[in-house]
């Protein structure tokens, strides 16, 4: 089963958060395919990924940049896995019908949209249903808690 963690945003956008959790993906050695709901937040993602940091470097790519199979953190709206990831991002809602795919699932969820909240609770209790270990972030003054 896939170890499932949802990161609930209350202080800081997606652009914001996503760059770290990508950081820390990589430091462990594995691949990532980031989910979104549309090709416009796909490019928006990859753009910021670019510059989020001028002292960092996180290798990524989209459609638009192409040579899937080469980049270690894969931004798409498609349920695909072209990279070899063992690690699927899912941000603005998007869903997967593979998750059996991945070791480890990041749910990303804006907890500032009522709508994105019951979306979530819907998944997690999905997840729950279907035998997956499924964890809570939210984000605090000192940066993720765990809650139970």
């Amino acid at each position: 089963m896939t170890d499932v963690n949802f990161y609930h945003l209350q202080r800081s956008a997606l652009d914001q958060a996503l760059p770290k959790l990508l950081e820390k993906i990589l430091q462990a050695g594995k691949r990532a395919v980031v989910m979104a709901r549309s090709d416009e937040r796909v490019e928006a993602l990859n753009a910021r990924l670019w510059t989020y940091d001028p002292n960092s470097f996180l290798p990524h790519g989209s459609k638009a940049d192409g040579n899937a199979a080469e980049q270690p953190v894969w931004l798409t709206i498609e349920d695909e896995n072209p990279n070899g990831a063992t690690v699927l991002v899912l941000t603005d809602g998007a869903a997967t019908a593979n998750m059996g795919r991945y070791e480890r699932c990041l749910e990303l969820f804006d907890g500032n949209d009522p709508e994105r909240v019951a979306e979530a609770r819907e998944r997690w209790t999905a997840y729950k249903s279907a035998g997956h270990a499924v964890t809570y972030w939210q984000q605090g003054e000192r940066g993720w808690e765990k809650k139970a």
